[in-house]
């Protein structure tokens, strides 16, 4: 199998590309821009663009901190994202294990 990012071969099962650290196969970037419960450090405003964009989380962190320093308007925006970007639906478990969206959000 090759990446399709920097066209190297590497392993058919491989869910990374080893010289790049794309995403590849069956792995794709989430569909809906959400805050995710897990890995979030305040509300996941930067973890939900991070994963929508399919960047690093610190890298958007870093710059999120340096746009709120240096340009004194990345804390009103991350509000506004707190307030607009919807949080990832809680999963519930089912009868045999099966976890499925709960209807309470």
């Amino acid at each position: 199998m090759y990446c399709n990012y920097c066209g190297k071969v590497i392993q058919d099962d491989a869910n990374l590309c080893a010289y790049c650290g794309k995403r590849v196969a069956a792995s794709v970037a989430r569909k809906r821009l959400i805050r995710p419960h897990a890995g979030r450090k305040v509300a996941g405003v930067a973890l939900g663009l991070a994963e929508y964009f399919d960047l690093d989380v610190t890298l958007v962190r870093f710059v999120w901190v340096v746009v709120a320093i240096f340009g004194g308007c990345g804390i009103l925006a991350y509000i506004v994202g707190w307030i607009v970007m919807p949080s990832e639906p809680e999963l519930r478990t089912h009868g045999a294990g099966v976890q499925q969206p709960s209807a309470s959000s």
